[in-house]
Order: C-alpha cells, then sequence, then structure tokens
C-alpha cells in the first residue's frame, strides 16, 4: 500500500480525489495540503466519504508537509506556474510525483524536473488522462499494429467556452506567469494526443494565436500547423471562446490505410473507425461505433484512476509510466513553440528554449 498527498485543492482536485478513491486497494491518501485550509479540509471530507475511518491530515505548507509526513506519492493540482518548484521539492524528499498539465510554463523547467526524477531515482509522471480513454486506447493498438500503414495527417479540435467568470473565479488564470492561455490550459491533453499518435516527434511549428474577447493576459485561440520527423502533418485548432457553451474536443488521425476520428465533448466517442483490413479484422465501423455514448459529466474524463493506477504499477514494476516527464515535455515544448512562433512571425523548429515569461505583454503592443 501507497500512500499518497494531494497539494492543491482548487478546480480539479476532486478528481485526484476519485482516483485515490477508485485505487484504494493500492493507494492510501494520509494528506491534503492547500494555503486556502478550507478547500483542503473539504477535500478530506470528500476522501472520508468514500474511504470511512481513514485518517486525512491537513497542511497548508507543503514543505512542512513532506517533512512531517513523506508520502510515497505526492501529486500536483496547483497553479500551473509552480509546478516545478513542488515538483522538485517533493522528489527531493523522496517521493514519486504526479503532476497534473502542463508540467511547467517553460522548456527549462522541465528539463529541471526530470533531472531532478532521475538524479534521485523516483518516477515522475503527467497528468495527460486522456490517453487512458477507451478510444484513444483503441486508436492507439491499431496504430501500433501499423494498421494505418503510412501516417499522413492528424488534427485536434478544441472548441470550448471560458467564460469571464471562470477567469475572475481565480486571477492567475490566463496570466502568462502562472497559467499561459486556452493553449496552455485546455488544449495541452489535445496536443498530447496529436503528437503522441504522429510519431511524438515534432520538428517544425507554424502559428497564429490571438485574444479576441477573454478579459486575460494570453490567447484565447490559437491554430498551428506541426510537422512531424516522419513526414506527417499534425494541425491544431483551440479556442476558449465558443458560443454559448463547450462543444467538442475532437482528434483525427489519417493514414493510406485509415481514419479514425475521435470526438465528443473530450476524446470519448468513436465517430469514425474505417481501415482496409476491417473484414479481416472483424472490427467496421457498424460493430465498432456506438452513436449512444454519452458524454462524461465533465471535460476532465475518467482517466484519472486509470492513470494513477498505471503510476503505482510502474513504481512497483520498476518501469516508465505511460506518460514519465520526458513525454510530458513533448506537449509543453509544441505550444511554447507556438507561442514563439507568434511572436516572431516565423516558423520555429525544435527543440527551442522558451517560456510563457518570454510573452509577457505581448498583446498589449
Amino acid at each position: 500500500m501507497y500512500t499518497v498527498a494531494l497539494i492543491g485543492c482548487g478546480r480539479i482536485s476532486f478528481k485526484h480525489i476519485e482516483g485515490f478513491v477508485k485505487n484504494s486497494d493500492v493507494m492510501k491518501l494520509i494528506a491534503v495540503c492547500d494555503p486556502l485550509t478550507e478547500r483542503a479540509e473539504e477535500k478530506a471530507t470528500e476522501y472520508k466519504k468514500n474511504i470511512p475511518d481513514s485518517e486525512v491530515k491537513i497542511y497548508s505548507d507543503y514543505k512542512q508537509m513532506l517533512s512531517e509526513l513523506s508520502p510515497d506519492i505526492v501529486t500536483i493540482a496547483t497553479e500551473s506556474g509552480i509546478h516545478p518548484e513542488i515538483a522538485i521539492t517533493a522528489l527531493e524528499a523522496g517521493s514519486h510525483v504526479i503532476c497534473e498539465k502542463p508540467m511547467a510554463l517553460s522548456t527549462r523547467d522541465a528539463d529541471a524536473m526530470n533531472e531532478a526524477a532521475h538524479k534521485i531515482g523516483r518516477k515522475l509522471a503527467v497528468c495527460f488522462q486522456n490517453r487512458f480513454n477507451a478510444p484513444v486506447q483503441k486508436l492507439r493498438t491499431a496504430l501500433e499494429a501499423g494498421r494505418f500503414g503510412k501516417l499522413f495527417h492528424g488534427m485536434i479540435q478544441v472548441r470550448w467556452n471560458r467564460n469571464d467568470a471562470y477567469y475572475a473565479e481565480a486571477p492567475w488564470r490566463g496570466t502568462w506567469e502562472m497559467d499561459g492561455g486556452t493553449l496552455m490550459n485546455q488544449c495541452t491533453h489535445g496536443i498530447d494526443l496529436l503528437q503522441w499518435m504522429m510519431g511524438e516527434d515534432a520538428v517544425r511549428v507554424q502559428a497564429q494565436t490571438r485574444r479576441f474577447i477573454r478579459p486575460i493576459e494570453a490567447e484565447d485561440f490559437g491554430a498551428a500547423i506541426v510537422e512531424f520527423r516522419n513526414g506527417s502533418v499534425g494541425i491544431i485548432e483551440g479556442s476558449a471562446d465558443i458560443y454559448p457553451k463547450n462543444l467538442n474536443e475532437t482528434l483525427s488521425v489519417f493514414g493510406e490505410k485509415g481514419s479514425v476520428v475521435i470526438g465528443g465533448i473530450a476524446v470519448n466517442k468513436l465517430e469514425t473507425w474505417r481501415f482496409s483490413d476491417a473484414d479481416t479484422i472483424g472490427d467496421n465501423e457498424e460493430k465498432v461505433l456506438n452513436p449512444n455514448e454519452k458524454d462524461p459529466p465533465t471535460v476532465y474524463g475518467f482517466g484519472h484512476a486509470a492513470l494513477f493506477r498505471d503510476f503505482v504499477d510502474a513504481i512497483t514494476e520498476n518501469r516508465e509510466p505511460l506518460v514519465p516527464g520526458e513525454k510530458g515535455k513533448k506537449a509543453l515544448e509544441i505550444i511554447l513553440a507556438i507561442y514563439r512562433s507568434q511572436k516572431t512571425g516565423m516558423p520555429v523548429d525544435l527543440p527551442c528554449d522558451f517560456s510563457t515569461l518570454e510573452m509577457m505583454e505581448y498583446f498589449e503592443k
């Protein structure tokens, strides 16, 4: 049984509690930490409702918590801008770390996190839980089996709404110092899926971003073309301005022998499944598609529990988790390259060294 502690008890933290509860046979929550202790108390109560007789300590200082309890695993769900500091401190204290996306807001901070994990000999994973969605896993299996043949192009569309009230709720949202914009916050999951399916090695990015209407420092819309080392092309479209509510998050992958589209509110519905070998495999569209599939209640889906289980198994089996820090950095680097392309007006080759701080006051000019 692994002990676990949660640092950060804001908007996404309920999914961490859900993940702890669903994995209660292998992990036990022993502490929750937030500068606003009432929020930490709420999460402790939430956990205890599902796991009676559990003892969960409340902290406002994560360093004190790490010193006093030395949890086996720490999950981080704070503002993005402080992920690196907390993750490195937790790793150096001897804990394995699961960090919410994005893992950092600069390539240098991401590298520092990965270096710390390797130096200390602890696991570091990034919360890209949509990799565990059933349709996404089915797509990945087909890809690894070579059913697409040569990959041509793929696309991620994130067409959501984040209104003014969302940003007013937490002033750090949409800032270059603590968050970045729609691409970094809302679209990073989809960008991770796109690069994962298209060969992982992005080599060039061209982009346009805009701040159309939201009261933030960063972008509320972004579009980009990503070239991959294998010759395939990725297309990114992300918006927080869709009227009047979330519309879809859709991943499309096209190759010489296959076409797959996964849509729904959060890449959860298989909409197209066409392969040249479908009759041989026995999984043509009529058998595979479920038009009555329902969207999850939130855009976060149900993948946190599966990601947490994979992480625990990775520790036990001494292997890499599905999304280790090095893999988690890949989506971050694409987004930072998009920002750099917007700032310079030029294509950007990867790898690139960039930070959201280099975009400070960009849209004010």
